[in-house]
């Protein structure tokens, strides 16, 4: 099973609740591997498309390091985990998940997945990005994860300045992608997180987007307490009543 992107670990200081969706019609979330949109964002997205927000996926590795079944080839454990997360995006609503095919374990913040980066947020052109934080969290390690800091970088860089500077990556203007500006970041996986959104009509869909990831959860039995007991505690940290569920981001603006 991956590490999940989530901490457990609550974050620092009062969290404001607020979805933030005023001026903004589409998502673009970007993560490192299969699955770790579903653990630390899934429900956000669900709730997020039922406000009538679009959202897109863009997924640096297919995961091809993942499970412990050593007789599985690397090239077909990577096809089920495209297949799991395409199964996990449908259950939040999410229908355009892009794997840019980065070998996973082996992910640096280099100019070319800066590049890639950039190309997937001036097809999509989002109003927010959604992705990992390149700080590594030393109160939980498993939620820095060397991909999920290399991801988080290259995606920093991609919406400042890369993305937005016509002179960064001139063969993007060659496809016809002209720049684009993100007026805001969103980082998952934060001890830092300053926001946060309730979800808790909207966990069911998290559970189930999860369980689609079976080579890593397996039946999935102990997701729903693991989750619950996570999301709680996020939720009472951000002043939410007991049985509320929330997910937490620390927001950047970048315009």
């Amino acid at each position: 099973m991956a590490e999940p992107v989530v901490t457990e670990r609550q974050p620092r200081g009062p969290l404001t609740v607020d979805a933030g969706l005023d001026g903004v019609d589409r998502i673009l979330v970007i993560a490192a591997h299969p699955d770790d949109i579903d653990f630390g964002a899934a429900a956000s997205v669900a709730s997020w498309i039922g406000a009538g927000v679009d959202v897109a996926y863009c997924i640096a590795t297919d995961g091809d390091a993942g499970g412990s079944d050593r007789t599985l080839d690397r090239s077909d454990m990577a096809a089920i985990r495209r297949d799991e997360q395409r199964a996990a995006a449908k259950e939040v609503g999410v229908s355009e998940v892009t794997f840019l095919g980065y070998p996973d374990g082996r992910v640096t913040p280099s100019l070319e997945l800066r590049r890639d980066l950039s190309r997937a947020i001036r097809r999509f052109r989002p109003d927010r990005v959604v992705a990992p934080s390149p700080d590594r969290n030393w109160a939980r390690i498993y939620a820095s994860h060397p991909d999920h800091l290399a991801v988080g970088e290259a995606a920093a860089c991609a919406v400042y300045p890369d993305a937005r500077n016509p002179f960064a990556h001139p063969e993007l203007l060659d496809e016809g992608l002209e720049p684009h500006t993100v007026p805001e970041l969103w980082l998952m996986a934060t001890d830092r997180a300053d926001r946060a959104v309730d979800v808790t009509e909207w966990f069911d869909r998290k559970l189930a987007a999860l369980r689609s990831h079976r080579s890593q959860v397996g039946d999935g039995e102990d997701l729903d307490g693991m989750l619950r007991s996570w999301m709680s505690a996020t939720a009472l940290a951000a002043g939410l009543p007991e049985g509320r569920l929330a997910e937490a981001y620390l927001v950047v603006g970048t315009a």
